[in-house]
């Protein structure tokens, strides 16, 4: 029973994670800005920073289940 909320926070933050990797990857690709009025190095280095880092603690989440 303990195991269920680590297994739905560890697929919850994964399956974020992972989304927001290929948005910056797609948006990255067709030239197009991830953030407007922000320097475009500093928004994609930003933003991946944080999907790598959701998709690091879904991963550490399902290690605690």
């Amino acid at each position: 029973m303990e195991s269920g909320p680590a297994i739905f926070a560890g697929v919850a933050f994964t399956l974020f994670g992972a989304a927001l990797l290929v948005w910056i990857g797609a948006r990255v690709l067709h030239r197009a800005p991830v953030a407007y009025g922000v320097s475009p190095v500093a928004a994609v280095t930003f933003a991946t920073c944080l999907g790598a880092s959701f998709v690091i603690l879904g991963a550490w989440c399902f290690g605690r289940a």
